[in-house]
C-alpha cells in the first residue's frame, strides 16, 4: 500500500506456527536511494521480494536497509539480501543492537529455555526433521555486517529526511523512524495495532515493559499522521493524541 509519494507499507504473510501471521516492513525512495526498513523471517527472501516488485520497484536496488532492532522477525532476511543484491547494500542500525545483529552476541530474547519452549509449542503434525532445522534457526540465527550505527535525533539524509528517533525498551537499543515529508512514523515493535487500535508493545515481548512505555514520550515531538506497525500495520487518525494516551495509561 503506497501511503505518500516515496514510502510504501508492505505485507508479507505466511503460515508461522500453525497460522497465518503478516508483517510490514517499510520501503522509501527518492532518485537516489531506495530504503527498506526491516526485512522478515529467515527464509523469506522470495516472499519479500514478491511483495517489493508489487511496488512496481525491484529488490536490487535496494541501496540501505535500515533496522530497528534485533528480533529473529526484523533480521531474519537480512543476510540473505545482501547476498542477492548486486550492489553493495548499507546496513544501518543501532550500536546497542549491533553485536546482536553481527552475531557477536546471542539475540537477546533467544535464551535457551525460549528455544525449547518455542521447539516444544510447534504443531504436532510438523514433522521431525523441520523441528530439527527450526531449533538450528533458532540457535544459529541469520547474522550480517551493520555498516554504520546511528543515534537518537540523527536525520538521514534520504527520501525528505528520516529522523531516528529513540524507542528502547522493546529491545535495548530499539529504533523508529520519523519520515518527513509524509509525517510517518514507523515504529517497529514499539507499537502495534490489534483490531484497528493502536496500542503499546505486548509485554511478554519486552526486555523492559516500563522502559518500552516511557520511551513512546519521544514520538510525541512529532507531527504523526500515520504509524506503520510491524505487526499489525497501518494506524491513521489522531496519532499524537493516542500515543500520549498510550503514555499516561
Amino acid at each position: 500500500m503506497q501511503l505518500d509519494k516515496g514510502i510504501h507499507i508492505l505485507q508479507v504473510s505466511a503460515n508461522i506456527m500453525g497460522s497465518i501471521e503478516s508483517i510490514h516492513p517499510t520501503l522509501m525512495w527518492d532518485e537516489d536511494n531506495m530504503i527498506l526498513v526491516d526485512t522478515t523471517y529467515p527464509g523469506q527472501l522470495s516472499l519479500l521480494h514478491e511483495a517489493i516488485l508489487d511496488t512496481g520497484l525491484a529488490i536490487h536496488k535496494l541501496t540501505s536497509i535500515l533496522i530497528t532492532h534485533q528480533d529473529l522477525d526484523h533480521i531474519g532476511s537480512l543476510a540473505d539480501i545482501i547476498r542477492a543484491s548486486s550492489s553493495p547494500v548499507q546496513v544501518l542500525a543501532s550500536s546497542i543492537e549491533r553485536p546482536y545483529i553481527q552475531g557477536e552476541k546471542q539475540l537477546i530474547k533467544l535464551t535457551p529455555e525460549a528455544i525449547d519452549q518455542a521447539v516444544s509449542s510447534m504443531p504436532e503434525s510438523v514433522p521431525v526433521e523441520w523441528r530439527h532445522a527450526f531449533r538450528r534457526t533458532l540457535e544459529n540465527p541469520p547474522k550480517a555486517i551493520v555498516n554504520s550505527t546511528i543515534v537518537a535525533g540523527e536525520e538521514l539524509p534520504f527520501c525528505g529526511g528520516i529522523v531516528v528517533i529513540d524507542t528502547a525498551g522493546h529491545t535495548p537499543g530499539h529504533l523508529s523512524f520519523y519520515h518527513k515529508s509524509s509525517q510517518t512514523l514507523i515504529a517497529g515493535d514499539a507499537l502495534r495495532v490489534v483490531s484497528s487500535k493502536l496500542l503499546a508493545p505486548d509485554p511478554q515481548y519486552c526486555c523492559d515493559f516500563n522502559m518500552a512505555k516511557e520511551s513512546l514520550k519521544n514520538l510525541l515531538p512529532y507531527d504523526i499522521k500515520k504509524v506503520i506497525c510491524f505487526h499489525g500495520g497501518l494506524y491513521e487518525g489522531n496519532c499524537n493524541q493516542r500515543i500520549s494516551e498510550i503514555c499516561e495509561s
